[in-house]
């Protein structure tokens, strides 16, 4: 689905998360960039990483970027491809520039003016993950080639 322009936007450009850190200060300073689309991996066939779209137009300098973590509940591919379902809330949500449990607003006087890092850092985290300790995992997994064991024996009697 294409974003259909409006008549104070530029189309949206897509620009490498390596972006130097000159080119970043420029976009920063010359062009007003309002929206940073973040993509899953696989979004876009053949690109083989995540893909960052980026919302300017030129001509003002940037005083707050709003971010956008699209997040479709599923791996993103060739048999699987993004479609208009997957953009509807960032579309509605664009309009106004809306904070969301997947979007948020930064200040451009935040942005640190040695690497001018545009990352997108969701500050809304979501649920913290517990990690088990590597003893819980190393019992699971005893404990399930045990059961393995006993289901392959089972099997072997029935021969």
């Amino acid at each position: 689905m294409a974003v259909p322009p409006s008549s104070s936007r530029t189309p949206s450009s897509a620009i490498p998360d390596n972006a130097s850190v000159s080119l970043r200060k420029l976009l920063l300073e010359s062009c007003n960039l309002h929206t940073i689309l973040d993509c899953p991996g696989g979004t876009f066939q053949g690109a083989g990483v995540k893909t960052v779209v980026l919302f300017f137009e030129k001509g003002a300098p940037t005083r707050k970027t709003w971010y956008y973590q699209l997040d479709p509940g599923r791996n993103m591919g060739k048999t699987n491809p993004l479609n208009d379902a997957d953009l509807a809330e960032f579309v509605e949500l664009q309009k106004t520039f809306a904070d969301s449990d997947k979007s948020w607003s930064v200040d451009a006087t935040s942005i640190d003016a040695a690497s001018y890092d545009l990352s997108v850092k969701n500050p809304n985290g979501g649920e913290e993950v517990i990690h088990r300790s590597p003893q819980d995992i190393l019992d699971e997994i005893a404990a399930l080639d045990v059961e393995s064991a006993e289901v392959l024996a089972s099997i072997r009697a029935m021969l």
